[in-house]
């Protein structure tokens, strides 16, 4: 992976979890990392501050906070970064959020939009921004993050975020084929239970029983066990002819 030092890498909702090990994983090997926050400032400065610290040679990372409902601050959070590295060479979706456990008969319009907007709209609202600067720099590479939910449909209670998902899933296929003439790959990883703060606000301890029983593996992953697939569809030495492709990260709990 060496081709990975020097690149600039964005990450979104980076401030904890799987988004945050990813970044620490980068900037250990020589990636500039842009970690992306909404509302954990203090978090999203501490993993940068551990990047620059431990990161390969001379690894930047700086932090940039934008709402991802919103669209135009999606951009603003794009052109700061170009105007603060210079380029995007690797764009990671990880924004997203269950919101809030809810029976379907119960789900208002408004948790409905609020899911759909974290999950879905951020996914193409980041990707649109992106475009531009990577077709002006011959390429880049797009790497989305989706959920085993998409597969299964959700635990209790989660069946829209289950179904944002998959939207991310398809979308990803769908990119992958539309940008391939800007040179740009678009591929994703699927995490399964993975103990983050979003396990720890949304899935109470006997739930997180339940779902460790259906994992042949028999144990919660950890969010550095993600990073290898993050580090592996950045790196074109490594999977310069994978596209469209979604990487399962999830103990066995899904094998498709």
């Amino acid at each position: 992976m060496q081709d990975l030092a020097g690149k600039v890498v964005f990450i979104s909702g980076a401030s904890t979890g799987i988004g945050a090990a990813a970044a620490r994983a980068f900037g250990a090997r020589g990636a500039h990392v842009v970690v992306h926050y909404n509302s954990s400032a203090a978090e999203a400065e501490a993993v940068a501050a551990d990047i620059r610290k431990g990161g390969k040679g001379e690894s930047k990372a700086i932090t940039i906070g934008a709402n991802v409902r919103d669209s135009k601050a999606v951009d603003k959070a794009i052109a700061s970064a170009v105007e603060q590295l210079g380029r995007i060479d690797v764009l990671i979706n990880n924004a997203g959020s269950l919101v809030k456990r809810e029976a379907l008969e119960k789900i208002t319009d408004e948790l409905f939009d609020e899911v759909v907007q974290i999950n879905a709209r951020s996914v193409v609202a980041f990707t649109r921004a992106v475009i531009p600067v990577m077709r002006k720099q011959g390429g880049g590479n797009i790497i989305n993050v989706t959920s085993v939910a998409a597969r299964h449909g959700g635990g209790p209670g989660a069946l829209v975020y289950a179904a944002s998902k998959g939207f991310v899933s398809t979308i990803t296929r769908g990119m992958a084929k539309e940008l391939l003439a800007d040179k740009i790959r678009v591929n994703a990883v699927s995490p399964g239970v993975i103990m983050t703060p979003f396990q720890e606000r949304f899935t109470t301890p006997d739930q997180l029983e339940a779902f460790r029983k259906t994992i042949p593996m028999g144990r919660i992953g950890d969010p550095d066990e993600c990073s290898g697939a993050f580090l592996y569809l950045a790196s074109d030495q490594l999977s310069g002819y994978v596209t469209g492709q979604i990487i399962e990260v999830n103990g066995g709990q899904y094998m498709p």
